[in-house]
């Protein structure tokens, strides 16, 4: 017997009409339930794979009420938000949880892609660094379980897991010390929810190393935010020795400009970035740079929303992660002799 229309998916009922069995039966059978014999489980099996009916997992899923997936809104153009999206589908995939990816665009922003998200009936989100307030997220931590992961904001009705940004600039900026360096710039993230912490670390490292000649220099968390900052360092009488920036984005536009107007990287000037994104392991960067362990927190982040569903938590937890310092081609001793030089 074949199924009536060929054009449609095949469904248990063809299953069940192709065996004469009922549709119970073939369910029995399909899902490794005792009942049915051992001639009829071998006749649905052959049916089945004749036919090529596979079991529609979502209709399954509604059936019971649940949908085991979660929601996560992510960058696509920020390296390490890709990075860490990624390793969040590897996590679930080992707690047998489903991911629904939503891409924040100009055009889409995330509040918008989260109300998306919960549409498709997603049980809980998992926000990567987010930019939202922090009464928007206690509100949607009161509609739906909620992880802001990557972001140092009190937890209030939603869970974070994040790293120690003060300490990983900190790791950045002893490497540079024990390097010999002492003139040190810091790029910042501008007004980016991160960029505190990070503004935080680099001066306290630079206080308890000394280094009276340590600053920031306003930036952002892209290429361009890190060129525009080495065309504002290229124009001053000397540069400095070493440059931390707030993210990897920021130090490819850094390394860009200081290549293109002949400065040496790690000759000339040192460079170091964070987050240790995909950027940043390229041969032909090379970057040292501060990891934020994309890995140990999507799996923490994914463990939090699994024991709201799952278990019976409520209260808020927070995670803190401590980041790890990788060491690359970037960075090296200081030049000898501190030019005065105009760099063109």
């Amino acid at each position: 017997m074949s199924v009536a229309n060929p054009g449609r998916r095949p469904r248990l009922e063809d299953v069940a009409a192709d065996v004469g069995v009922s549709t119970a039966s073939v369910s029995l059978v399909l899902r490794g339930v005792p009942g049915p014999s051992a001639q009829t489980r071998e006749r649905v099996l052959e049916a089945a794979a004749r036919l090529g009916y596979r079991p529609d997992r979502t209709a399954s899923l509604l059936a019971r009420r649940r949908t085991h997936l979660l929601g996560v809104p992510v960058v696509l153009r920020d390296a390490f938000r890709a990075e860490l999206a990624e390793e969040v589908q590897v996590a679930a995939d080992e707690r047998g949880y489903s991911v629904a990816l939503g891409a924040v665009t100009p055009a889409h922003d995330e509040g918008r892609v989260v109300e998306t998200l919960l549409d498709l009936r997603c049980e809980a989100l998992l926000l990567l660094s987010p930019e939202l307030g922090a009464d928007a997220l206690a509100q949607l931590g009161s509609r739906v379980p909620t992880v802001v992961v990557g972001r140092n904001v009190e937890p209030s009705g939603f869970d974070v897991v994040r790293v120690s940004d003060d300490q990983g600039v900190g790791q950045a900026v002893d490497h540079l010390v024990g390097l010999g360096h002492r003139h040190v710039v810091h790029v910042d993230g501008g007004a980016a929810p991160m960029a505190a912490d990070r503004r935080t670390g680099f001066l306290a490292a630079a206080r308890r190393h000394g280094l009276d000649g340590a600053r920031v220099v306003p930036g952002g968390y892209d290429e361009a935010a890190g060129a525009a900052a080495a065309r504002l360092l290229l124009g001053e009488p000397s540069l400095p020795t070493a440059v931390v920036a707030a993210n990897d984005r920021s130090s490819i536009g850094l390394l860009d400009v200081f290549l293109r107007a002949g400065v040496r990287v790690a000759g000339d000037v040192s460079v170091v970035g964070y987050d240790d994104s995909a950027l940043a392991r390229l041969a032909h960067v090379d970057l040292t740079t501060v990891s934020q362990e994309a890995r140990a927190q999507a799996g923490h982040a994914v463990e939090a929303a699994v024991e709201r569903l799952d278990g019976d938590r409520t209260e808020a937890r927070q995670v803190v992660l401590t980041p790890r310092l990788v060491v690359r081609g970037t960075t090296g001793p200081p030049r000898r002799i501190h030019q005065e030089t105009q760099w063109k």
